[in-house]
């Protein structure tokens, strides 16, 4: 992976910058209606205080979800704020499945510190996401459209809900034989558990926006596409990844026994017959990404990553948007599956 360093990567970088710093005081005005210890957890989670409540600056996520809403807005001709609600609502269900996925996974950590349930503890941390949870339904349900804007967001929670159990369940079910996963099945997790949240970002964003019903659609399968592509990525990245750039272990997703698509995709290759073996030993992680990559695991995923990323940007080109919006989205996603493309 390589620097940010091209003029439209910088430009995408700018448009993220601008879309927090529109949304930021709504989410911190939103966070501060919950009780003050969940608030703590919830501030702790975005990086803004440490443990304890004292102010901290730390990095936290891209702001993609509240970047995509402030844009749905601006795509539907509304001034971007108009997307604000919809930006608080899909970053807060974001952070939301982010501490429930650290306990369910038993990730110790999350962008370089203590997860959430490491920091607090595993009740509180549930409690926290919870709280998250009902809170972007209130945001929501007190925005313009509110009865469209929620059925808008209980969908994607409903897909997102889906798209996390069969992930789960996907780790209990066998590399090779009739009960493996397959990548058709592996398509449908990624759209729900990744994608559905991206799409109505979007999506939501038109709506409160004033976009009609078609365009509304065609940026939720935008951003649906869009979750694929990025999920895809992050596969290749969680087995070939720089450690630095990532934050996580050289072929961590391998010692997980994760289904991804690269191995999904290599083990259907007459050439990895030994691969289901290394998988099942932790100690041989890199012998099995050096397998998974000349059974074509990797070249796999990121030609579907590429028909995902096509098929967004067709949607973008058929779809009648305002301003500069099909530009600011289409550097957008550059930047989050450009990564490794």
């Amino acid at each position: 992976m390589t620097a940010l360093t091209s003029p439209v990567q910088e430009s995408a970088q700018q448009l993220l910058t601008r879309c927090r710093r529109l949304v930021r005081p709504a989410l911190e005005e939103a966070v501060g209606r919950l009780h003050p210890w969940v608030a703590e957890m919830a501030a702790y989670s975005f990086g803004w205080c440490e443990v304890g409540g004292a102010p901290a600056d730390t990095p936290g996520g891209k702001g993609v979800r509240q970047a995509l809403a402030v844009l749905g807005a601006e795509a539907a001709g509304a001034d971007g704020r108009a997307g604000i609600p919809a930006a608080v609502a899909v970053e807060l269900v974001h952070a939301f499945s982010l501490l429930h996925d650290d306990i369910m996974d038993g990730d110790p950590t999350r962008r370089r510190r203590p997860a959430v349930w490491q920091a607090y503890g595993t009740g509180p941390a549930v409690l926290a996401g919870d709280a998250l949870f009902a809170l972007a339904v209130d945001t929501v349900a007190a925005a313009p459209e509110a009865s469209g804007a929620l059925r808008l967001l209980t969908a994607a929670l409903a897909d997102l809900v889906r798209g996390q159990a069969d992930d789960l369940l996907f780790a209990t079910r066998p590399w090779t034989g009739p009960e493996r996963v397959t990548a058709p099945e592996y398509r449908v997790m990624a759209e729900a558990k990744t994608g559905a949240l991206l799409g109505c970002a979007l999506a939501l964003g038109a709506a409160l926006g004033g976009a009609p019903p078609g365009t509304v659609a065609a940026l939720d399968r935008v951003g649906r596409h869009l979750g694929v592509a990025f999920q895809l990525v992050d596969d290749v990245l969680g087995v070939w990844g720089d450690p630095d750039v990532t934050g996580k272990p050289v072929g961590g997703d391998l010692r997980e026994r994760k289904k991804t698509f690269p191995v999904l995709a290599a083990l259907d290759s007459p050439t990895a017959r030994h691969l289901p073996a290394l998988l099942g030993s932790p100690g041989r992680a890199q012998e099995a990404a050096a397998l998974i990559e000349a059974a074509g695991g990797r070249a796999a995923a990121l030609a579907e990553a590429r028909a995902h990323t096509t098929a967004a940007r067709t949607l973008l080109a058929g779809t009648p948007l305002a301003g500069r919006a099909p530009g600011d989205l289409a550097e957008l996603l550059d930047l989050l599956v450009g990564r490794e493309l």
